[in-house]
Order: structure tokens, then C-alpha cells, then sequence
């Protein structure tokens, strides 16, 4: 007897430092739901690629909570951040067939659903988070965009901050940044973008960058400051250009069926909750995006910014880029943003 409970007390304490271990090794642990969610009516699949110490991403896990309380544990928001439904362009497959129900979009990627979402990408139109806000807050301007898809409806966005270049090398001037291999999205905005500036790029998935970056094969990154610096890529590119020319967001895309068929009353307050969540994300990310600036300086990455007459020069060679998207996104509706947000 005695044998048998020293065996049965090993197997316990194995198993305890086995269940340790896993959870040190599960990166999401402590975003688990603190309520069982068995129980719900309705479950609502929600994906991301990225991880929620960025604000724009726990902000999906905001949300879960608000609108399980909110619907009394009616509507469980399942989210799946760190690309476990795959990469975007298979996510928003998915989406579009309704095998998921929701999708937290980069920006980036979100101009494969529809051309008018690929309004954010546009080089210097939306590229403040003052113009961020005016646009999301203008109706005229929001509500185009936000109907744009033919099988989803854009909800809201949060962001993840303002693009730049992240490079082994400083990058002085438009000279410097053609001696560099960038990798970009897998968007066809940023490759035309890309082509117009006259820059070497690889079209590129996120999770191929750290050894991509390692091995040389890219030598610089299109990306925002927070990303680059939360994810650890200054540890081998520790050069940021402040480029400055788009605001990087996570597009809330919802498929239309799933939404009609919740009862008006959840429908009315789980859009209602994404909008309060999103918009205190948008705050939120404007604060994190001045505490990595700060971290960033502090490990020794070295700030640029090219010149006014580099950054002119830029905007004039991206010009036809935008004229020719702006057949697809609508000319009169870029005309409009351009004029309401003093883009021109």
C-alpha cells in the first residue's frame, strides 16, 4: 500500500510539472478565459496573425470578455491570434466561406478582400493617427470602406502604428534604401508601391522573416515601429527609417451571414461592444507606440528620416500607384479622402 501511494504521489507530481511546463510554454496562457464557454448560444471564430502584447491584437481578447459579459455568456468571441488558422491569405478563405465567422486583418492584407479597403495602404494619405481617427469618425469616409467586401463587412480596425523601414543598414536617402532588400506583404498595393519607389522587395509571409533576416536573404523590413520592436527584429536590424507613410491597422472583418443570423438584440450588442473595444485599442496604441519608441532608443537602435526632398520625391514617384488604384477604390471616394483628410 505504501508502494502504491509513493507511485501514486510521483505520477502527481510528474503530471503537475508536466501541466508547469506546458503552460510556460503556451505564449498565450495568460489570456485564457477566466469563464467556461461551454455554455454559449453563439461562437463567433475570430483569427489573427500576431501576438496580443501588441494593443491592436489583445484588443480581439477585449472583446471576448466585454461581450461575454455584456451578452450574459451568450456569444463566446473564440480568438485565435499567433496565426493557429494559418496565414492571412488562407484565413480570409475561410472567412469568406464562413468556416470562421471574424478576422482581425493587417492592413496590408486586407486589400485582397476588397480594393477599396486598400485605401489605408496607399502611400501618404492616411499616414497620421490624427487622419486615422478623422477618417474612422467621418461616415462619408468610413462607411464606404466599412461595405466594401461583397461576403464580409469591415467593423472597425485597431492599429498597430505608423510604417517604416527596419534595416541592417542605415538608410540616409532614397540611395541608401536601393542597396537595401526589403522584405514587403503579400499584397499587391505594396508591390506596386515598391516597384514605383524602384527598390529591391521580396513579397514575403511574416512568420518566413526571422530567418530570412538571419540568413541575409532580406536585408530590411516595410514595417511599423511597434511590430519590429516587440517582435524582436532590431536584435538583428537595428536601423528604423521613419518613413512614415501609411498607418499600419488591423481591419475587423465579419462575415455578413453569421452576423445576420444573430438575434437583433446581440447583434446590436456585440457591434456595439467591438466599436467601444476597437476605439480604446486606437488610444492605446498611440501610447505603446511612444513606449517602444523609447525602448527602441534606449537598446541602441539608430533613427533616420530622409530628407523633404527625398520624401517628395517618394510621393511623386508613388503618384501613378495611386491613380491607378484609385480606379479600383473608387476615384471620386480617394478624391474625397484626399480632400476631407488634406492628403493631396
Amino acid at each position: 500500500m505504501k508502494k502504491l501511494c509513493l507511485l501514486a504521489l510521483t505520477m502527481l507530481l510528474c503530471l503537475t510539472g508536466l501541466a508547469s511546463a506546458e503552460e510556460k510554454n503556451d505564449p498565450l496562457a495568460a489570456w485564457k478565459p477566466k469563464f467556461d464557454p461551454s455554455g454559449a448560444e453563439y461562437t463567433y471564430i475570430l483569427s489573427n496573425v500576431s501576438h496580443p502584447v501588441i494593443e491592436g491584437v489583445a484588443a480581439g481578447y477585449k472583446i471576448r470578455d466585454a461581450v461575454w459579459e455584456k451578452t450574459n455568456g451568450r456569444i463566446y468571441v473564440d480568438y485565435r491570434p499567433l496565426s493557429q488558422l494559418g496565414g492571412e491569405k488562407d484565413v480570409i478563405n475561410k472567412l469568406n466561406m464562413g468556416a470562421i465567422q471574424g478576422m482581425l486583418s493587417s492592413s496590408v492584407a486586407a486589400a485582397n478582400v476588397a480594393d477599396k479597403l486598400g485605401i489605408v495602404n496607399l502611400p501618404y494619405i492616411i499616414d497620421t493617427f490624427d487622419k486615422l481617427d478623422q477618417f474612422r469618425n467621418d461616415p462619408e469616409l468610413w462607411e464606404p470602406f466599412s461595405n466594401s467586401p461583397s461576403k464580409v463587412v469591415a467593423l472597425d480596425f485597431t492599429g498597430y502604428g505608423p510604417y517604416g523601414w527596419t534595416s541592417t543598414t542605415p538608410i540616409h536617402t532614397i540611395e541608401d534604401a536601393k542597396k537595401v532588400n526589403f522584405r514587403i506583404a503579400e499584397a499587391p498595393v505594396n508591390t506596386d508601391i515598391y516597384k514605383a519607389w524602384g527598390l529591391q522587395f521580396n513579397v514575403m509571409p511574416w512568420p518566413d522573416v526571422p530567418q530570412a533576416l538571419q540568413t541575409g536573404a532580406i536585408t530590411g523590413l516595410d514595417h511599423t515601429l511597434i511590430v519590429c520592436n516587440i517582435t524582436k527584429k532590431f536584435t538583428i536590424a537595428k536601423h528604423f527609417t521613419e518613413l512614415n507613410y501609411a498607418e499600419g491597422i488591423f481591419v475587423h472583418l465579419t462575415n455578413k451571414r453569421w452576423l445576420a443570423k444573430l438575434p437583433e438584440d446581440l447583434r446590436k450588442i456585440f457591434l456595439d461592444t467591438v466599436r467601444e473595444e476597437s476605439a480604446k485599442s486606437r488610444e492605446m496604441t498611440k501610447k505603446q507606440f511612444d513606449e517602444q519608441y523609447k525602448l527602441a532608443q534606449e537598446a541602441g537602435v539608430e533613427f533616420t528620416k530622409l530628407s523633404d526632398n527625398d520624401i517628395a520625391q517618394l510621393k511623386e514617384l508613388a503618384e501613378p500607384v495611386i491613380q491607378k488604384w484609385g480606379q479600383k477604390i473608387g476615384p471620386d471616394y480617394l478624391a474625397k479622402v484626399r480632400e476631407k483628410l488634406g492628403s493631396n
